[in-house]
């Protein structure tokens, strides 16, 4: 299954598909932003859950980094929402967690998709301000965003880290991780929802 997402607003216009049938051998030329490390992060994503991304980005006057980082991350987000409500009788597990190491840098991560918005950072290493390039504030400006979108509960918590490309690629890689579980497919799973609450109705009435 293919989910095409896109985002438009009076700044930007943000294109996100996700090809959840498996990662494509050239899954790589398929992610393109206006940030180098901000595509290599979504490559890594991508490569540790086994989807295929592609973006594409457009703006209407100025390249804002904080818009770039969070509204993709909002479109990721709905992109991976929607599968997991499209699965929903399928049984897809829609929860999981997920470690990402490389080097001295360790990170856990733990997501819900439930109709929950909320992202959590810790971390007990320092993260610098910049990271090749990009603010580290930007980047978790995408997790938050994925959250958003996704109605989901995200914690991120880095363990180790010292250099600060291993940092991000360690935590970016739990992430990839934890969507590997989250969008496993389960036959025990056939009409679970990722909370005990079950699935969600509203029922909401106007009157003028």
């Amino acid at each position: 299954m293919k989910v095409e997402v896109k985002r438009k607003t009076t700044e930007s216009e943000m294109l996100v598909s996700v090809d959840f049938s498996g990662l494509s051998p050239d899954y790589r030329s398929k992610i393109n932003t206006p940030y180098p490390f901000l595509s290599h992060m979504l490559e890594h994503i991508a490569y540790r859950a086994g989807i295929t991304i592609e973006t594409d980005v457009k703006f209407t006057n100025f390249i804002l980094s904080h818009v770039v980082y969070e509204d993709l991350g909002i479109a990721f987000g709905k992109a991976i929402r929607t599968y997991i409500m499209e699965n929903y009788q399928n049984g897809i597990v829609g929860f999981g967690d997920g470690v990402g190491i490389i080097d001295e840098a360790y990170s856990a991560c733990a997501i819900s998709f439930e109709e929950r918005s909320h992202f959590n950072f810790s971390s007990k290493a320092p993260v610098i301000e910049m990271v090749e390039g990009v603010a580290s504030e930007d980047l978790l400006t995408f997790i938050e965003g994925v959250s958003q979108g996704g109605l989901a509960t995200i914690h991120v918590n880095l363990e180790k880290g010292v250099n600060g490309h291993h940092i991000f690629e360690a935590i970016f890689r739990s992430i990839g991780s934890t969507l590997k579980n989250v969008l496993t497919l389960s036959e025990e799973r056939k009409s679970l929802t990722s909370g005990v609450a079950g699935k969600i109705d509203w029922q909401i009435e106007i009157e003028k």
